[in-house]
């Protein structure tokens, strides 16, 4: 494979994955991104001209989708919806993103024959109880409780169909929650991060308990390149760090690391059905493909991507203050 396309690679773990790929392969890669809000053409800078096209264009646009997987070797699928509460206040251009533009996508590959990589979501599994010691593995059935999810849970199933149907040559990956570099200012870990920066106070969701299972991006692209190169056709790979922590424990390391009381943060009103707990089992993509996360360490991670902020402040800072104001019109 020497030509991959990335959709939603303006996005944020889109962007991280070119970046990956650029640095550690002699791959070539075209992203096409619809540039929607949570796409930054900042995110892609500095990449070299010679090995990487932009193309602003929509997933669901079956013209351009065809023209473009007809001159690659394979497709990587991050483009989606993903925000939880956006979904639930307008849950249609999840439908149209997530389901439609995930079928225009594997229509073109199945035509033209070509690899295909779809990446998903551990939250189409649903939740788990806080004490459960059990996680998610390749077989649990699927639960998903937002129309977020249950859009992925669709596009997963969808790639599925296409392989036993129609032999496409597909691989899926579902992660666990991402953080780093480039993501957008309205999710957890950026907008504690940018409230402290900016003097504000962090806001935590209900009591915090909330369990999510965390992954540096970088791992996440790494994991994602291995399935791409190496994994079954046909197969799902859970790709996790081991990362459970709940919303209290990872806002109170982040104010630790910025040199705050741990306790600096206010409350507010829990998110809708918000899912108690995450966690990813994956055996499967350590044992077959030989893959091993850099941050293993979430401290080691989180420092990093405290780093990062502070350093990249031109890139986040036009996306603050709007996202802010819609947290406030919801009360959180």
């Amino acid at each position: 494979m020497r030509n991959l396309i990335v959709t939603g690679g303006a996005g944020f773990i889109g962007s991280n994955f070119v970046h990956y790929v650029l640095e550690n392969t002699d791959m070539n890669v075209t992203v096409l991104d619809k540039l929607t809000y949570a796409g930054n053409l900042a995110s892609l800078d500095g990449l070299p001209a010679d090995r990487f096209t932009f193309v602003q264009g929509d997933i669901c646009d079956e013209e351009l989708v065809d023209g473009l997987v007809g001159g690659a070797d394979a497709v990587v699928h991050y483009a989606a919806e993903s925000h939880n509460d956006n979904s639930l206040h307008d849950p249609r251009p999840f439908l149209d993103t997530n389901i439609i533009g995930t079928y225009t996508l594997i229509e073109a590959a199945r035509k033209h024959n070509k690899r295909f990589h779809h990446i998903s979501t551990d939250e189409v599994y649903g939740d788990l109880e806080l004490d459960d010691p059990q996680r998610f593995t390749e077989s649990t059935p699927y639960a998903p409780s937002s129309p977020y999810s249950s859009t992925k849970a669709g596009s997963d199933l969808l790639v599925r169909a296409w392989v036993r149907s129609f032999g496409l040559q597909a691989t899926i990956s579902n992660c666990s929650n991402n953080y780093g570099p480039y993501q957008h200012v309205e999710k957890f870990i950026p907008r504690q991060i940018t409230n402290v920066i900016d003097g504000i106070r962090p806001k935590l969701y209900g009591k915090g308990e909330n369990v999510r299972d965390w992954i540096h991006a970088d791992d996440h692209s790494s994991a994602v390149l291995a399935i791409l190169e190496k994994g079954r056709i046909g197969e799902t790979y859970l790709i996790g760090a081991d990362g459970e922590k709940n919303n209290k424990d990872v806002v109170e390391q982040i104010l630790t690391h910025m040199g705050l009381p741990a306790d600096a943060y206010d409350h507010v009103i829990d998110r809708p059905g918000h899912d108690l707990r995450y966690a990813i089992e994956s055996a499967k993509l350590r044992t077959e493909l030989g893959w091993t996360p850099s941050f293993a360490n979430f401290d080691a991670g989180i420092e990093d991507t405290i780093k990062w902020y502070r350093e990249n402040e031109s890139w986040w800072r036009p996306q603050k203050a709007e996202t802010e104001a819609k947290y406030k019109e919801q009360g959180q």
